[in-house]
């Protein structure tokens, strides 16, 4: 074998194998500089081409995702227009909107676009307003460009240059009933190729509301500055209403689909525990920007911001979409719907296995058995004692879902005052107080699908505070007796 000896030479630099090596070199150094001259410029630098006029759509719904479409000229129009519409079932509230809805329609852009945005204040508007939208950069988001009086339109353009989900408001002063009387909603810049797709988007936004009657009383309210000031709302909505994210305005899916769902907090005031019941959020875009927290249970959203939530859904149902402040959810009307069909998924949920009774101080007893107080030696009380008594039991077992006026909650709970369920059939009544009651059933017209478990009532409790709902809100002054309860079986 031949031995190489040291030092040896190395080839010249007309030697082939250096000019070669020098090729690749230099086709490397070219190419990285492409990929360098290929890479987007700052957004504030990005160019546009072409025009879009972007749509007007209404809420839950939004506008098509941008896609992988390059920066654009996007003419956005909006109209204030101040008008009366329902805050929920016989309550009507001056609301002033922006395009007529609550929350005001969806602006949908990417970063890098160019927007022209007219804004026209209807010539029926009693008041001035204007426009701060918190994704553009410059004095008041825009306010004092946009500040239009009835029957005026303003002009005005910015440059997106952060990506995000942004809160829009009224800045006329005073600042917060403007808000207060629903003039918000959401802007979108999605990233640069957009998104990643999913199946299915909404659009949600929640709102505090100050009336000057309490919560559900009938006709037209009025703006109440000082339970505004107090941070007192009689109603905490989605999407303007009580029910406007329930029955046939629930929003849907397809087991197996990915829903996004873009959240908005109008305020004035509260801040959002947001909530899906039944579902994890498998992302959140936390405060609308860049960052993503996985599997969250709740998320907070304060008032003035955002946030993107997705999940998977994996089983067919309906699941709830509250504030889990819960009584802005079961009080003040913060509850939508997300109803989801197809094929039940049995790994991943299977349902209600079995049923007992469980009494620690008793063997245990046969399905459907309830301990059963005898009321043979019982006195009946008198029709004034039931009414008393009644009222007691009424505060303990029910007054939580029905209310202290028995009005109910809509879309939860039906009322009992006056109630043509109740008033059709008291023995149906005591069937269901004894028994509870699953299902859809249909209460002065409108429909409710919820679960009354059965109340562990003795038959004295059972007929006294019947009496007592019979006798009072304009019911039929049934008296109900421990022998018309002792009658139904168990």
């Amino acid at each position: 074998m031949k031995r190489l000896s040291f030092p040896f030479r190395t080839p010249g630099v007309n030697h082939p194998a250096t000019i070669l090596s020098m090729a690749v070199l230099a086709l490397l150094l070219m190419s990285s500089c492409k990929q360098a001259e290929k890479k987007d410029p700052e957004p504030q630098q990005m160019k546009v081409n072409g025009s879009i006029v972007h749509p007007v759509v209404q809420p839950p719904n939004l506008p098509r995702p941008v896609g992988d479409r390059g920066a654009a000229k996007v003419k956005v129009e909006m109209e204030i227009i101040e008008k009366e519409m329902e805050l929920s079932d016989g309550v009507t509230y001056l609301f002033w909107t922006f395009d007529g809805t609550v929350p005001g329609s969806f602006i949908r852009t990417r970063v890098g676009d160019e927007v022209e945005f007219i804004l026209k204040n209807h010539p029926d508007s009693r008041l001035p307003h204007n426009i701060d939208l918190h994704a553009v950069t410059g004095p008041g988001g825009g306010a004092e460009a946009s500040f239009v009086a009835p029957g005026k339109q303003a002009t005005f353009s910015f440059k997106t240059i952060n990506p995000g989900l942004y809160v829009y408001h009224c800045a006329t002063a005073p600042v917060g009933m403007h808000v207060a009387n629903g003039m918000y909603g959401l802007v979108l810049v999605e990233p640069a190729g957009g998104l990643p797709p999913v199946d299915r988007e909404y659009y949600v936004m929640q709102g505090d509301f100050y009336t000057q009657g309490a919560t559900n009383e009938k006709g037209l309210q009025a703006f109440d500055v000082q339970k505004a000031i107090d941070e007192e709302p009689e109603y905490v909505v989605f999407n303007g209403r009580v029910g406007a994210l329930t029955g046939e305005n629930a929003i849907s899916a397809e087991v197996g689909e990915t829903v996004r769902l873009y959240i908005g907090n109008g305020g004035p005031n509260y801040v959002s525990s947001f909530h899906v019941i039944g579902e994890i959020f498998d992302k959140v875009y936390l405060e609308g920007g860049d960052m993503v927290n996985k599997n969250v249970q709740t998320t907070l959203i304060p008032a003035g911001g955002a946030a993107i939530v997705e999940m998977k859904v994996e089983v067919p149902g309906e699941f709830v979409l509250v504030d889990h402040s819960l009584f802005r959810a079961f009080n003040k009307g913060a509850l939508g719907i997300l109803k989801v069909e197809g094929e039940e998924n049995e790994k991943v949920f299977g349902g209600k296995i079995a049923e007992a009774n469980y009494n620690p101080a008793t063997a245990a007893q046969e399905i459907g058995n309830r301990a059963k107080v005898d009321t043979v030696d019982v006195a009946e009380l008198t029709f004034e004692e039931k009414l008393k008594h009644g009222e007691k039991i009424y505060t303990q077992a029910c007054l939580a879902c029905h209310q202290a006026t028995g009005a109910g909650i809509p879309n939860a709970f039906p009322p009992l005052a006056g109630s043509d369920f109740l008033n059709e059939d008291v023995k149906r009544a005591i069937e269901v107080v004894k028994h509870g009651l699953t299902g859809e059933i249909v209460v002065n017209g409108d429909a409710y699908n919820s679960v009354m478990p059965p109340q562990n009532l003795s038959d004295q409790e059972i007929a006294s505070v019947l009496t007592y709902i019979y006798n009072n809100w304009g019911n039929n002054k049934t008296e109900v007796t421990t022998k018309m309860v002792d009658e139904l079986q168990d």
